[in-house]
């Protein structure tokens, strides 16, 4: 049973918790809210929901930038992570390899920039070392 007053994606707060979430939808006598910029659902109580205010919904989205920050970046390498791999000099493939990488971190396309390295480092070692 979906809740009257509330569509879908709007940013309610809940005083219970003191958190604004995006509503989902209703689970039994429950409203389903998920925190701004994703994560775990929880359930609040519809009564006591109100609209988030221009502050609170402004707060919870540097919040969840701030989130994806220290979650996202592939720069942030922490222990265990490999260093990105290094040009070889006068290296035609390793220039070509190297370029992909810059363009896939200018794009913030983590996905590309790990595959760029993953070729550079099987390239360095059939050919480097």
């Amino acid at each position: 049973m979906r809740d009257a007053q509330h569509e879908p994606g709007a940013l309610l707060y809940d005083p219970a918790t003191d958190k604004v979430g995006e509503y989902q939808d209703r689970s039994g006598p429950y409203a389903m809210l998920r925190p701004v910029g994703g994560g775990r659902e929880w359930q609040a109580d519809p009564a006591t929901l109100r609209p988030a205010t221009t502050e609170q919904r402004l707060s919870a989205g540097v919040r969840a930038a701030n989130r994806r920050a220290r979650t996202d970046a592939p720069f942030m390498v922490g222990i265990g992570t490999p260093r990105p791999p290094a040009l070889e000099p006068d290296c035609a493939e390793c220039e070509d390899l190297g370029s992909r990488r810059e363009s896939a971190r200018a794009a913030h396309d983590w996905s590309a920039e790990t595959d760029a390295n993953v070729l550079l480092r099987s390239h360095r070692r059939e050919r480097h070392e």
